[in-house]
């Protein structure tokens, strides 16, 4: 009994040995796996979007060098604000087109990316090129339709009013002999008719700019049974933009023009500037002695038009979702600033709101009316 027990115990004992010989289980081969996931993995991030040139166009709605110098910072301020936003772009590059219709051709066939195109001409092209915001502005300290509330030296315009989405053109007449004797009427309360405006030398813009030449026409057909410009005997059509007016008014050359409400503040200076000098925004000296606002008096006043564009042409490389978004983010941001507000000051724009097409279908249908 006792060597059966003492066999009994060698055994157990030596099985004991051999399971702690046996190698442990295979534990770290279970984990190997994990291990190997949690390695750090090669860091893969999306390219950003990189752009060689993105071109902005102005209209000549003022003087195409003040234009020039008034945005010469902006370039810098497009290509950090769109690096900002995810997009890289090594250059942007301003020009101003020669006429309103030429900057639209351009933007028709692809050449420019942006332009800063009034109502009108938006409306006219706008089957190659699609609105990305409308420009907010400071109105006015006088919306009166009356206009002999918009004559003589204490009636001038300050540009202090809530910010609005809209702005009117007037019709000035000139300080040549036959624009005094236009304005001396209005200003006498007596209605002018159409053979006293038959009579005058106009000078107007290209067909497509709302302030120069659609809503001008508007009040002509709305007042005088229908007739436009085109009615008229003596018109004198312009290419090179506003300032050409002003000059060709101070100089007696015209006896009516049509321009923005708030053109007589930007001429203010120049107007009685010596013709050898310029304004401060370099626009040239007009040589006149009294005040712009004594001199060009206003004879009529058109209803609202619906602020200026900024669109972009379908054919540009930029004409996406994601990269209209970035734009108008851009702009938006760029004009909050001090320094967008002072270069965008150029075209009295204050702030840009988003938009969309159907915000100029009034100005497509005034397009109509005038061409019909």
């Amino acid at each position: 009994m006792k060597k059966t027990v003492a066999l009994l115990f060698a055994l157990v004992m030596a099985f004991s040995v051999c399971a702690c010989s046996q190698p442990a289980p295979a534990e770290s081969t279970t984990e190997e796996p994990a291990e190997a996931t949690a390695a750090p993995a090669e860091e893969t991030t999306a390219e950003r979007p990189h752009f060689d040139k993105l071109t902005l166009e102005f209209v000549p709605s003022k003087d195409a060098d003040v234009i020039i110098a008034g945005t010469k910072n902006l370039p810098e301020l497009v290509k950090a604000e769109m690096a900002k936003l995810g997009y890289d772009i090594d250059e942007v590059d301003i020009t101003v087109g020669t006429s309103y219709d030429a900057t639209g051709e351009a933007m028709s066939a692809g050449s420019i990316d942006l332009g800063w195109l009034p109502g009108g001409t938006y409306a006219l092209y706008s089957d190659d090129t699609d609105v990305i915001l409308t420009a907010t502005r400071n109105g006015l300290s006088n919306d009166s339709t009356d206009p002999r509330t918009w004559n003589g030296e204490a009636n001038a315009t300050k540009k202090d009013g809530p910010q609005v989405t809209y702005y009117r053109s007037l019709i000035y007449a000139t300080p040549s002999e036959y624009g005094k004797k236009l304005a001396e009427k209005v200003n006498n309360g007596e209605a002018l008719t159409w053979e006293d405006l038959d009579g005058a030398r106009w000078a107007v813009q290209k067909t497509s700019s709302s302030a120069g030449y659609i809503y001008p026409s508007m009040w002509l057909m709305a007042n005088y049974d229908g007739k436009k410009i085109s009615d008229l005997t003596n018109v004198v059509p312009l290419d090179s933009g506003y300032g050409t007016a002003f000059s060709y008014a101070a100089a007696e050359q015209v006896d009516i023009i049509v321009c923005y409400a708030d053109g007589r503040n930007d001429y203010e200076a120049s107007w009685t500037l010596p013709t050898d000098q310029k304004d401060e925004t370099g626009k040239q000296g007009m040589g006149r002695k009294d005040s712009i606002w004594n001199e060009l008096n206003v004879i009529g006043v058109t209803e609202p038009i619906y602020n200026d564009t900024v669109a972009i042409s379908k054919a540009s490389p930029y004409y996406t979702p994601e990269t209209v978004a970035a734009l108008q983010d851009c702009f938006i941001n760029i004009i909050n600033t001090d320094e967008g507000k002072a270069i965008f000051s150029v075209y009295s724009h204050t702030g840009y709101a988003k938009a969309t097409d159907a915000d100029y279908d009034g100005a497509r249908a005034a397009l109509k009316a005038v061409s019909e």
